[in-house]
């Protein structure tokens, strides 16, 4: 399917699932007028066990089809994608392409203990990108980071509450409550939609950030840059597809999303 792009702009958005919508999320609300499309690559998720070779090359065929679909900005709304492939992508495509980055710096600087958590997949963690990420911002506090396995799955499964992701969130976010943390930075685009039960178990006292309303802002910045101007009073249309059940994914989506998602099948590249 060709998506029409006259007098519009098309941001495209993907991630390793449904994750990337918490971005999304963002830029509709921050650029109401423009055209949006999702790629969630469920056949493949989760990224973050998958080795860096796998990742770049689903990022590169998702960046393609976004492209064929007249995609004018790019957001990589995965941070272990972003650590896998950004640089890459930039260097073969000739148009902004946006990446996530952990919030240590906001993080860093909320903290009042000098304590930082991060939860995040093993790959992120793993990762050059985030090593280098926090030798720049770190300073004198203390990082402690946590994969948090099966967190990915349950928000593709939509199951964002209840006993069984109470207990597997608590699993992950005690441990760092323990050793003081205070701050605690959300490093996987699926993981705002478990931000209730987070804090809930972190309590008030603990600050949680993540990064979706920056990029959705660097998003904003680029098409600025690239000359776009917004037509006043246009509501910008959402399209989605999945590699993954197109049945199951709507379901979810339309539960993440809070709203209608038209999602189609994208043949497998």
């Amino acid at each position: 399917m060709t998506i029409p792009v006259k007098n519009a702009f098309l941001v495209g958005v993907f991630d390793s699932g449904v994750g990337g919508l918490s971005v999304l999320k963002e830029v509709r609300a921050l650029l109401p007028q423009v055209d949006l499309l999702y790629v969630a690559d469920s056949g493949h998720v989760p990224y973050g066990e998958k080795s860096p070779e796998y990742i770049l090359a689903r990022s590169k065929a998702l960046t393609e089809f976004l492209l064929s679909q007249g995609a004018r900005v790019i957001v990589v709304a995965c941070n272990t994608a972003t650590a896998a492939a950004v640089t890459t992508l930039r260097a073969e495509y000739a148009i902004p392409i946006i990446g996530m980055e952990p919030a240590v710096k906001p993080a860093v600087a909320a903290t009042r203990t000098g304590k930082v958590g991060v939860l995040a997949t093993t790959g992120t963690l793993a990762s050059a990108k985030f090593a280098a990420l926090l030798t720049r911002y770190r300073g004198d506090k203390t990082i402690l980071t946590e994969p948090c396995p099966g967190w990915v799955d349950a928000v593709e499964r939509g199951e964002l509450s209840g006993p069984d992701t109470e207990a597997l969130v608590a699993r992950h976010v005690k441990p760092l409550l323990a050793a003081n943390v205070d701050a605690l930075i959300l490093g996987c685009t699926h993981y705002p939609f478990l931000r209730p039960v987070i804090e809930s178990i972190a309590g008030p006292q603990v600050i949680v950030v993540d990064t979706g309303a920056a990029v959705a802002r660097q998003v904003k910045r680029k098409l600025e840059e690239m000359g776009e101007t917004p037509i006043d009073g246009r509501h910008g249309r959402a399209m989605f597809y999945t590699t993954g059940n197109v049945s199951q994914a709507r379901a979810t989506m339309m539960k993440l999303w809070h709203d209608f998602a038209d999602v189609d099948a994208l043949p497998e590249r």
